[in-house]
């Protein structure tokens, strides 16, 4: 089995990890909504760079039928990181981002349910833990 998923999600861990305490320093002086604008421009500008290094052709696929889907996905992000910013802007990043981290609580219960990814005694107890790991670094 090809693990290679794994150093991708490892790296994004490691970058992600830093985004909520830079972005509570800059929203101390800078409205959420323009940091908003300020980091996903670098982040629009990053992939526009990986896309031309990686030659890939992104016309075909601005009509393709699971174009919706991505579509759909930008449109959660958008209001997603938003609000989440705008949380970071006025609360504790040790409360906000935990809330916000039960996306993955989320996501896997979406892919558990609505994608038909199977649930093992083991995904029960890490969503479980993550749950109470939230509520307890959460809950003030």
């Amino acid at each position: 089995m090809n693990s290679e998923y794994l150093s991708w999600a490892f790296l994004g861990l490691l970058a992600y990890t830093f985004v909520a305490p830079l972005m509570k320093v800059a929203t101390s002086d800078i409205p959420s909504n323009v940091a908003v604008f300020i980091s996903n421009l670098i982040l629009v500008g990053a992939a526009a760079v990986v896309v031309l290094f990686t030659n890939e052709s992104v016309t075909p696929y601005l009509t393709h039928p699971k174009a919706l889907y991505a579509y759909a996905a930008g449109l959660a992000l958008a209001v997603g990181i938003i609000a989440y910013y705008r949380a970071l802007a006025m609360g504790p990043v040790s409360v906000v981002t935990p809330i916000f981290g039960m996306f993955l609580v989320t996501s896997s219960l979406i892919g558990i349910v609505v994608l038909g990814e199977s649930l093992t005694i083991r995904k029960a107890a890490g969503i479980g833990c993550a749950i109470l790991a939230v509520y307890l670094t959460a809950v003030e």
